[in-house]
């Protein structure tokens, strides 16, 4: 049997997954940065002045791809 799309398995029948540990950390630190942001006061007033752009091109990324398909998993 092929393996399919590289993915390796273990004796048992379990996908075996790699993980770059650095970019785990970096996407982490990305993401507090981002939960920072969306608590601060200087995102409330963009967002009531509507100049507001990092967090919501990101949600308007997340909805077009919603749209294409995707599943949204938790």
């Amino acid at each position: 049997m092929s393996a399919g799309f590289g993915a390796e398995r273990a004796k048992n029948g379990k996908a075996v997954v790699i993980i770059n540990d650095d970019e785990v950390t970096k996407l982490l630190k990305k993401y507090k940065k981002l939960k920072k942001y969306r608590n601060s006061s200087l995102y409330k007033i963009k967002t009531m002045d509507g100049t507001e752009t990092i967090i919501s091109s990101l949600l308007d990324e997340l909805e077009v791809g919603l749209d294409d398909g995707q599943t949204l998993s938790t």
